[in-house]
Parts: C-alpha cells; structure tokens; sequence
C-alpha cells in the first residue's frame, strides 16, 4: 500500500530563519511602533521617538554579530534547499553593517535637525519614513532573487521620496522630491520591464537559476533575454546616479533635509550598487561581454561629470556646500563602478567585487562624517555655502581638524591613509582587469578632485572674515561626528583591515 500523498499545503510550507532576518525585521517593527506610538505620544515627548528609533538601528547593527559564523539562509524552495530567497552570506553581512550603520548616524543627525526645524518637520512621520527605508535597504543586499529584490528596492526608494519633500511649505523641498520620485519610477519600470522580460526567457526568477538557464535559452527567446539584460542594467543605472542618469542628485540633495541628503548619498548607493552587483555577477555572469563594457563606460562617464560638476561649483553660491558634495558623490560613484565593470573580465570576480566593498565602507563612514560637520555648520549659516567654512578652525578646532580629515580621506591623501588604500584598491582592480584606459581616466579624475578638496580644505584655516562665530555642538551631532572620525582614523591606521574583511568569501 503506497503512503498517504503529502498534501499540498504542507509541501509549501518553509521554514523561517529569524535570527537571519531579524536585522531587517527589527528596524521594520521598531518603525511600525514608533508610527502607532505617534498617535499617543504628547507633543514635548516626541524626542522620545528619535531616540527609540536610534536604539532599533543599533539593535539591528548588533544583531549581525551571531550571523558572522557562517551563511545562513531561508524562505528555500522545498525541493532545492540551495535554492533561496534570502541568503545572509558575508557580501549581504557587509551591505547590511553599511546600511545600518550609515542610517544610525543619519538618524543621529536627524534628532539634532528636527529640534532645529521647530515643528517644519513631522516626527513620528519621519522617524517612520526613514526606518522603512532602512529596513528595504538592509533587506536588499540578501535578496536573492529578482522579485524580492524589487520589492527590496521599492521599500528603500518610495520612503525616501516622502523624506526628501516632507518639509512644510518648502517649494525647493517639493521640488527635489518630485525630481526624485519622477527619476526613480522611471528606473522602476524599466528594472520591472527588463526583469520581466529575463523572467520569460528562463522561466525563474532566482538569480543562481536564472544564471544556468539564461545560458541556454531557446534560440527565439535569444533577443528577447538580451532585451532584458539591457533593460535591467539600465534601470539600476538610474538607482546609482551614473552618468546621465544623475540629473536629479544635485537639487534632491539641497532640497532634503540635510539628514536625508546624507542618508542618500551613502544608503541610496549601497543599496543601488549591491542591486546591480546581484544582477550582473550573481545572475547574469554569462552576459559579462553585454554588461562589463557596458559599466565600464558609465564609469569613465559618470567620475568625469561628477568631478567636473564639483570643481564648477562657486563658493559664494547658495548651498554650494551641498552641491558640492553632490556632485562629489556622483564623482564617486563613478569610482564605485570601476571594480564591478573590472568583474566582467578579472578571472577573480570575487576580488574585484570586493574592492567596491571596501570602498564603499570607505565612502560611507567618511561622507557621513563631512554632512554631520556641514550639518553644524549649516545650523548657523542657513544658507551653507564654501565660503561660510572660511575659518572655521577658528570657532571650532577639532571639527575643522575632522572635516579636513574627512575630505582628504575622499581626494586619497595622507593622513587619509584609508582613502588613499581604497583608491589604490580600485585603480588595480582595473588594471588587473586589463582596463588600462580605464585606470588612466580615474587617475587624471582623482588629480581634478585634489583641487576641489584641496581648496575647501584650505579655507578651513584661513583667517575668518569679522569675529569667529562658536559653534554650539549638540550631543546626538557629536555623537556622529566623533564615530565617523573615530572610524576613520582607526581605519587609516590599518586599512588592510577593510579588504581582510571584504575579501573573505563574498558570495
């Protein structure tokens, strides 16, 4: 007599790893909390949000700790448990601690910002917009495969459109939200459409199985796959503002709250670059002779517009301080690109993912800590511009002394020893690939950035036009700027650690 037929609910049935999701899951229920706590909480309690928020981001940083002894992963499918669609490896691990730890100290920035707004802002509002938005963004970098990697995408973006347009009665706000979320969409349905597309060439949507079937698809579906590829490269192009997807980055930065532009500029990346960094070398890694010449040229396109658009900015203009490192970020994600289009023809792709890793660390703990030094400069000078910086050694030595620090880290000179390593880092990476061309057009893009670095560095020190005004720095402020100055230096003091941690089975 055959055994009973298992029924077919319970063959669905999986699993769930909590301790693997739970940094994800913890910053997604802190925010619903602080949403519902909202609709109790008495006006003069609100802090009490800010602060309950920075304890659920830290929480969830902690809670990456137990997941470092191995790869873990859940939501299988019930015939192939190797077949996933959440894998917490080392590469998910690193993006993860980059985006938690970014939106901690954007979160620190923000409680200072919103005691400063004076009611502009909405607390239980932001606090929840920005936790959702961490909680997709921490989410992303362990999709594994395309339709929760969208959705991971959408959860970290459409926040970010309310964040960036969330200030009363500010037109230059409504403005860049718009900009932000018509750029955006645009990138959504492009990504959905190539997706979709790559979905009926191979019947699946999990990337290790779209990577063996998309090699053998039926001679009729050929163009319709390569459609795909284009389109789904194109569409995270937009997500990490490479050149000429980068008109919205400028004005969105000056519009949000200052904040938010810091949570952009290294969270809106981290989530952008390891989107594309799954979709190229994880799924598509057969379509490396599509999308490796392909990055490669957005990368040389996307450092030369960047640099040039920083180095044309005018010191006396309104918020050039911002534009600046706007225009710095784009510049820098160029760099970014460099390692990723270095994959498609390094026999060790693995290696050369991981220099974009550890550049990104880089990136991320010293351009929060050059907006956590603009953010107090800025509480003073409204209109935050280069020239408002003149002297401020003067009023404030030791976040002059950090600020120079930061910004040499991002030009990669001593004593920023950790930016100089990560550049080096990269600009082999290329030439172990073989692209030459591409290391001598970062390395003339590096000596353009000097100049631009160099002169707001200077203007630190000089002498201050009229008495030096102090600078009153908040806790949750110092907090941020001692952290990333803190990671900074020990990382320059031994930057080999960044690439020990990045290089160690990636995938």
């Amino acid at each position: 007599m055959s055994p009973p037929a298992q029924p077919l609910a319970a063959s669905l049935v999986q699993s769930v790893d909590w301790l693997a999701i739970s940094p994800p899951t913890i910053v997604a229920v802190v925010g619903l909390a602080v949403l519902v706590a909202d609709l109790f909480v008495t006006e003069h309690r609100k802090p009490l949000l800010g602060w309950t928020s920075v304890a659920g981001l830290a929480a969830a940083t902690l809670m990456l700790l137990p997941l470092l002894d191995g790869d873990r992963s859940t939501f299988c499918l019930t015939g192939d448990a190797t077949v996933c669609s959440y894998t917490a490896d080392r590469f998910a691990l690193v993006i993860q601690f980059l985006v938690l730890g970014g939106a901690l100290l954007a979160a620190l920035l923000s409680v200072t910002a919103l005691k400063d707004a004076r009611k502009e802002l909405p607390e239980g509002e932001y606090w929840f917009l920005l936790l959702s938005s961490a909680a997709g963004a921490a989410l992303l970098p362990a999709s594994r495969d395309l339709a929760t990697l969208i959705v991971a995408l959408e959860v970290a973006s459409l926040p970010a459109f309310a964040l960036v347009g969330l200030r009363y009665g500010d037109r230059k706000s409504s403005e860049a939200a718009l900009k932000f979320f018509l750029s955006s969409v645009t990138a959504t349905a492009v990504s959905l459409m190539g997706i979709s597309f790559v979905y009926a060439s191979t019947g699946t949507l999990y990337l290790t199985q779209v990577a063996d079937r998309i090699q053998n698809v039926d001679g009729q579906l050929h163009t319709l796959a390569q459609t795909g590829v284009v389109l789904t490269l194109i569409g995270f192009a937009f997500k990490t503002a490479a050149v000429p997807f980068h008109f919205w980055v400028p004005d969105t930065y000056v519009g949000a709250p200052l904040p938010i532009a810091a949570y952009l500029s290294v969270i809106g990346k981290a989530v952008g670059f390891s989107g594309l960094i799954l979709v190229t070398v994880v799924a598509l890694p057969s379509y490396a002779d599509v999308w490796g010449p392909a990055l490669a040229a957005l990368a040389a396109l996307t450092m030369t517009v960047g640099n040039v658009g920083a180095l044309r900015q005018q010191a006396t203009r309104a918020y050039s301080a911002v534009r600046l490192l706007a225009w710095s970020s784009v510049g820098q994600a160029g760099y970014l690109l460099v390692p990723i289009a270095a994959a498609a023809y390094s026999g060790d792709a693995e290696k050369s993912i991981g220099s974009t890793v550890a550049y990104a660390l880089m990136y991320g703990a010293v351009n929060l800590g050059a907006f956590a030094v603009a953010a107090l400069v800025g509480r003073t000078k409204s209109l935050n511009r280069v020239s408002d910086y003149r002297g401020l050694y003067a009023s404030s030595p030791l976040s002059a002394l950090l600020l120079a620090f930061f910004l040499l880290c991002l030009a990669g000179l001593p004593p920023g020893i950790i930016g100089l390593f990560a550049k080096v880092t990269v600009f082999s990476a290329a030439v172990d690939a073989g692209l030459g061309w591409l290391a001598v057009i970062m390395a003339v893009n590096v000596v353009i950035a000097l100049f631009y670095y160099l002169q707001w560095t200077a203007l630190l020190f000089r002498a201050p036009e009229g008495e030096p005004e102090k600078h009153r720095v908040p806790a949750p402020l110092t907090a941020a700027i001692a952290l990333t100055g803190v990671l900074g230096i020990a990382l320059s003091g031994a930057p080999q650690l960044v690439l020990r941690f990045t290089d160690t089975a990636l995938f």
